[in-house]
């Protein structure tokens, strides 16, 4: 990877953890247009999920349901998360095209 290439990755990641970061803090606490859509024409109790998410609405359930900073630390473990599944399949990609 040239020099300027790595340095717009990881000003890309910058921008994305920032963002991450900032996001609990700036969101609404209303329900968006959807949620709030299904609501009023199901208002059934949700299904049990299959399984468990390990971050479930971008909380950390150790830090309690209501905290911004458990938010933004679900965000940017998630947002590491998915730079990392994608790195490692642009890798096994560039492994089997022989670069």
């Amino acid at each position: 990877m040239s020099p300027k290439d790595r340095n717009f990755v990881i000003g890309g990641i910058v921008v994305a953890l920032i963002i991450a970061f900032l996001a609990p803090f700036l969101a609404s606490t209303n329900p968006d247009g959807l949620e709030s859509a299904a609501e009023k024409l199901a208002p059934n109790p949700e299904p049990e999920p299959a399984f468990e998410s390990p971050l479930p609405d971008y909380t950390l359930p150790t830090l309690g349901e209501e905290s911004s900073i458990g938010g933004a630390i679900a965000i940017i473990l998630g947002t590491l998360v998915v730079f990392a599944l994608a790195y490692g399949v642009a890798e096994i990609l560039k492994r089997q095209n022989g670069q």
